[in-house]
Parts: C-alpha cells; sequence; structure tokens
C-alpha cells in the first residue's frame, strides 16, 4: 500500500472527531492515503523501540511478583483496596475522560469533570491524552489497516502490545498528521498536561501510589511500589490493551458483521464498560459505547451519568433505538435482537423451535 500525494482537499472532520458509516474511503483520500480493498496488513519489518520492551517487559516482572504477593497474603488489606480503587479512579481516566469525552466528544464537561478526569487520567499514564486521543481517532477512521496504530489484522500480540514496541507505519504517521485535534489544542487541561507531563506522571503514576501506602498505614516499601503501582499500572494497561485486541478479535458482531470490533462481555467487565466495541465502532458519538444503559457491565456510564446528575456533565449523545435497530437489520450478524422474554413478538421462530421446556404440563 503506497503513499499519494496529498490531496489538496481539507481532510473530512465532524464535531465527534470519527467518521460516520461508509466514509472511510472519502477520508483517506482527503488524507492523501489509499485505503486498501482488502483490511490486510502489509508485510513489512519491524524496527523495534528497545526502551519500550525494557521498561514494559520490567514493569510487567515486577508486577506478577507484586500479584505473587497479594495473592499470598504479604500485603495489608488497606493497600489492595487502595490498589483497586487507583484501578478504577485511573480506568475511569481512560473511559471516561480520553475516551468518550475527549476522543469522540460524547458529551461535555465542565472544569470540575474535567480537572478531575485530567487527575484520572494522569494516574493512569498511558502516554499524554493529547497523543492518547490522537491515535484513538486514527483508530477510527482507519480502523484495522496499516494506517490504525494497532491494526488487529497483524495479530492478538500486535494489536494488544506489539504497537507500542515497534516504530510506526509510514501510513499511519501520514493519517495522524492530517487528522484535526484543534478542539484538544484548545483544551487549556490537555495542554497543560502535554507539557507538563514528565513530573505529572511520575507524581501521581508511580510517587504517590507509593507513598501514600507507606506513610499512612505503615505498608512495606516494597509492597507499596510493587502493588498500588507496578500491579495496578499494568493491569490498567493489559485492560485498556484488551479492548485493541480481545474485542476485535473475538465475540459477536450484531450491528455491523463487516468489521473487526465484537461484542465482548469479558472486556466490558474489565474494562468498566469498553467491550461492547461492535456498537462503538458504529455509533461512537454515543456516550454509552453500548446500546443498553444499565450499568452492571457499564461502570463508566453509571459514572457519566451521576456527573451530569449533579451537574457536572451534560450534552449526552445517544443513538435512538430506531437508527440501531435499522442499522442492526441492515449489516448486523443477527446474534442479538432484545426482547423482553418468551412470547416477545421480535423472538424468531428459530429461537422458539429450539428452546427446551422441562417439567411440562401435559394435562
Amino acid at each position: 500500500m503506497a503513499l499519494l500525494e496529498s490531496s489538496k482537499n481539507e481532510s473530512i472532520v465532524y464535531e465527534n472527531g470519527i467518521l460516520y458509516e461508509n466514509e472511510a474511503e472519502a477520508a483517506a483520500e482527503n488524507c492523501g492515503l489509499k485505503k486498501p480493498l482488502r483490511k490486510i496488513a502489509d508485510k513489512r519489518i519491524f524496527e523495534y523501540k528497545w526502551f519500550n520492551m525494557l521498561t514494559i517487559g520490567s514493569l510487567h516482572v515486577q508486577a506478577i511478583y507484586g500479584a505473587y504477593l497479594a495473592i499470598t497474603g504479604h500485603a495489608k488489606w488497606q493497600t489492595l483496596f487502595f490498589a483497586y480503587l487507583l484501578y478504577i479512579v485511573s480506568g475511569l481516566g481512560i473511559t471516561a475522560g480520553a475516551h468518550r469525552l475527549w476522543s469522540h466528544r460524547a458529551y461535555k464537561a465542565k472544569w470540575q469533570l474535567k480537572l478531575t478526569l485530567i487527575i484520572f487520567n494522569t494516574i493512569a499514564f498511558q502516554n499524554s491524552l493529547y497523543h492518547w486521543c490522537r491515535d484513538h481517532r486514527v483508530h477510527h477512521k482507519f480502523s484495522d489497516t496499516d494506517a490504525d496504530p494497532h491494526n488487529a489484522t497483524r495479530g492478538f500480540f500486535f494489536s494488544h502490545c506489539g504497537w507500542l514496541l515497534t516504530k510506526r507505519h509510514p501510513l499511519m504517521i501520514t493519517a495522524g498528521k492530517r487528522v484535526d485535534f484543534s478542539d484538544l489544542e484548545n483544551d487549556a487541561f490537555v495542554m497543560f498536561q502535554r507539557k507538563h507531563g514528565l513530573w505529572m506522571f511520575a507524581l501521581f503514576c508511580f510517587i504517590l501510589p507509593t507513598y501514600i501506602p507507606y506513610y499512612f498505614w505503615n505498608e512495606t516499601l516494597l509492597n507499596a511500589w510493587l502493588i498500588p503501582t507496578c500491579l495496578r499500572y499494568v493491569a490498567v494497561l493489559n485492560i485498556t490493551w484488551c479492548v485493541n485486541s480481545v474485542a476485535h478479535i473475538w465475540g459477536h458482531k450484531p450491528y455491523d458483521k463487516s468489521i473487526l470490533a465484537s461484542q465482548n462481555v469479558f472486556v466490558s467487565i474489565i474494562a468498566l464498560g469498553e467491550g461492547w466495541h461492535n456498537y462503538h465502532h458504529i455509533f461512537p458519538w454515543d456516550y454509552k459505547t453500548a446500546e443498553l444503559g444499565n450499568y452492571r457491565l457499564n461502570l463508566t456510564t453509571m459514572f457519566i451519568n451521576f456527573m451530569a446528575k449533579i451537574g457536572w456533565a451534560y450534552d449526552l449523545k445517544t443513538v435512538n433505538k430506531e437508527t440501531i435497530d435499522t442499522r442492526k437489520k441492515r449489516t448486523g450478524d443477527g446474534t442479538e435482537t432484545n426482547i423482553w422474554g418468551w412470547a416477545d413478538p421480535d423472538q424468531s421462530k428459530s429461537d422458539r423451535a429450539m428452546a427446551k421446556i422441562i417439567f411440562k404440563n401435559y394435562n
């Protein structure tokens, strides 16, 4: 797949920073890229980022030892609870902050919520918020092609973390330069973190999570470093990566069977509601990232709704049921139909025929 000369046309930009259905080719042309007819990765020789490999590898080794200490009862219960709390708040910094608010503009936030989410996101430390959103918007515009930072057609490992261990594909670099990020550049919170990220990440992600257990409840320094810092950090990293890998490989596709993004319950559980990925890639401006609004497998939606009730979040965008049902019937794989139960008019005849009724009353 070769680079083309830059188009004189402006890049296609929408309020939510992503594409609508069937506009990937148009966006590729406007970004000066040639979209492949088939989503199959080009053969390439990878150039490795050795520093990333060493640091990420080292953190994983320490996290494994931290997990051992946590499981075998070497740490205080306060330390384990603190690690879990950090997992939740740093997760929300990614899901409610970097993803739904800043990448997709699926809702708006007042300064109080922005400040909260910036702190949460800094605890998570998955590069600067600006660069996270940049990669994610490019991912949606050119999903599962060589312009996608974590192209799932290259396999599980690459889409999970391999993309961080190798230099970027030239197409991804070109696409990233031509996507509009003016809203991020005009956001004081985003740019403050980008400018002062070095000390912010060091303080909020590593120093404070280690110091607090050590100072306040006399946890050992080793446990404080390995469990609420290393283990928590690596766990949240891998949970986020699962959205790019697991949810692009395994699951069903009730909204569009032609894309790799899939509905994955496991990912939704661990990623605070981010696993309803087939829906999300079709309707990325929906603040729920899912069709259903229940909170059992979507903690992030509950958080945003709570923030809306206290006035910190507003203009929450979602999709009407008619539009969703129409899309399901047109492009879905037929694996998901929302019915209230037996005898619902939408229940298929095949479902009724396959049902097994036990303790049947023959009277």
